[in-house]
């Protein structure tokens, strides 16, 4: 029986050091980052999304950034498909995938493999918006109630991209969000080492949420929105604009609440994010190696020897 190639997986909340992380790896050991993160993806989002630096990525260049416009849309079907061939290409040149990031949908679409959901279809889509337009979109949430109350259950009303996707997969197949998505496609054709990086204490993570925010400020956060908000094709309900911090940020230049408001919500859907991702993590149906965000050099090493010895060594269960 042919062995599967390796691949790792390094998962984390905002924040956590993946990147700083990935790109020690990068210069020691034979592999190619994989960007797998949903905001990274778009081009001229790079304060907001803290994406690797002109220098980082020198060192160490990730794939699968910059590869969408921000009006573009991206979906986890997507990243399945532009991240097998990523896999494959790098595992063709006798080097092991390196996965980094913290898009967890994208993460459990790799290894669960995808529902047979239905493509997006245009004309539905403004169907529903339409409608919402008259009724509001607490209406379709109420329709969606009654069709799948399950994912009626997690999604906000007035959450209008997950609505409209949800009521457009009934009415494309006929079958519920619910009942789709619990069929599975193939598993992923790889031997994954999955490791988590985390602060042990929360509130460490808290405080680099917030001083990373501030940095961002510093750096030119506001101007590089306004060029977003300058363009007529974008609009909140946009994926793109939707990514935290960027939200918030539109808002304030919308004139919705003053700029310490703007800051002070910011932070909060961060922290929020993260604890988003922590939770995923902890649910996480396979065994992860937690790594300490504080102690870089033992997380590296224990990357290493897992990587020496992948069968037997051991895998570290714990909650943060």
């Amino acid at each position: 029986m042919q062995q599967k190639p390796t691949a790792i997986f390094l998962m984390g909340p905002t924040a956590s050091g993946k990147t700083a992380l990935a790109i020690e790896l990068c210069q020691h050991l034979p592999v190619e980052i994989i960007s797998v993160d949903s905001a990274l993806i778009y081009r001229g989002m790079d304060i907001g999304t803290a994406k690797p630096s002109a220098t980082e990525l020198a060192l160490a260049p990730h794939r699968l950034i910059d590869i969408k416009d921000p009006a573009e849309a991206y979906s986890a079907a997507d990243f399945y498909t532009d991240a097998l061939r990523e896999m494959r290409e790098i595992s063709q040149q006798g080097k092991i995938p390196l996965l980094v990031g913290g898009t967890m949908l994208y993460y459990k679409a790799l290894l669960e493999g995808l529902s047979p959901l239905p493509q997006a279809d245009e004309k539905t889509r403004a169907e529903i918006e339409e409608r919402a337009q008259k009724y509001g979109w607490p209406a379709l949430h109420a329709e969606l109630k009654l069709i799948d109350p399950i994912s009626a259950q997690r999604i906000n009303p007035n959450d209008s991209q997950r609505i409209n996707r949800a009521l457009e997969v009934f009415y494309l197949s006929g079958k519920s969000l619910t009942d789709l998505t619990a069929q599975k496609g193939e598993p992923l054709p790889y031997h994954i080492l999955e490791f988590a990086i985390a602060p042990q204490d929360r509130s460490i993570l808290h405080q680099r949420i917030e001083q990373r925010f501030y940095q961002m400020i510093e750096q030119g956060f506001q101007q590089e929105v306004e060029t977003l908000y300058a363009r007529s094709d974008l609009h909140p309900n946009l994926p793109s604009i939707r990514c935290v911090g960027y939200r918030q940020m539109w808002e304030f230049l919308r004139g919705d609440y003053d700029h310490a408001e703007m800051i002070f919500r910011g932070i909060c859907a961060t922290r929020q994010l993260a604890k988003r991702q922590l939770t995923w993590l902890r649910g996480w149906k396979t065994p992860i190696t937690w790594l300490d965000s504080l102690q870089l050099d033992e997380a590296y090493k224990t990357i290493v020897n897992q990587l020496k010895n992948p069968q037997t060594s051991q895998r570290l269960m714990t909650n943060r």
